[in-house]
């Protein structure tokens, strides 16, 4: 069965694809326009009442808030395609903590980084310089945090890769490539050499072809 994916072929809804695509899983995409306010159409609010993107639909089921989804066909076909949830019990908590830490600790201040960097002026709000350098300083010390990690281990929760590592790949790549904040990776020897590991999986390069992120004309 083909799984539908409603959203756009960028940021959160990316993290989803990349997954189905390590798990060898068939999917369709179902573009929803958040800029021509899609997500809150009546029918989409059936699916996800909060008005967001991804959603999936496998069959009758249907599942939203990317983080879960992953975590959800990473376990239904553990024994197809990558092993994205480690091997043992002791390697699934680590992969959950760093999960955890993207979600926590990395995810808010990168977030607010591309509004306030890439989205504010088609939002309709202008730019705040104070929240985003509070913002680069936040991500600042938890990339550092990862330095030491990546220092001691190739990937996140250890010497495999996993959800924990995909789960960095849609917002890592908008702070390489559209923020103007390369150096934060790259000032990083560990986390530079992670980020060139895992950006050139075969998955992302597939993802990346599916669509590139273009702000409304």
């Amino acid at each position: 069965m083909v799984v539908k994916v409603y959203g756009s072929v960028d940021a959160s809804p990316q993290r989803v694809l990349a997954c189905l695509v390590e798990k060898e899983i068939d999917f369709e995409i179902i573009p929803i326009d958040l800029f021509k306010g899609e997500h809150k159409d009546p029918e989409f609010l059936k699916l996800q009442p909060f008005g967001q993107v991804p959603v999936i639909q496998d069959g009758d089921y249907t599942l939203y808030e990317s983080r879960a989804i992953m975590r959800y066909y990473a376990e239904k076909f553990k024994s197809q395609g990558t092993e994205l949830l480690g091997k043992t019990i002791e390697e699934r908590g680590l992969v959950e903590q760093w999960l955890e830490v993207e979600a926590q600790r990395f995810h808010p201040p990168v977030y607010k980084l591309v509004v306030h960097i890439l989205l504010a002026s088609a939002l309709g709000f202008p730019s705040d310089p104070k929240i985003i350098q509070e913002s680069e300083a936040k991500l600042g010390k938890v990339l550092d945090i990862y330095e030491e990690r990546l220092s001691k281990s190739k990937y996140l929760a250890g010497d495999f890769f996993s959800l924990a590592d995909l789960s960095h790949l849609p917002f890592s790549q908008h702070l390489v490539a559209d923020l103007g904040k390369e150096h934060m990776i790259r000032d990083r020897k560990h986390v530079s050499a992670w980020w060139d590991d895992i950006s050139n999986r075969p998955s992302w390069k597939k993802v990346l072809q599916l669509g590139v992120f273009e702000l409304p004309k």
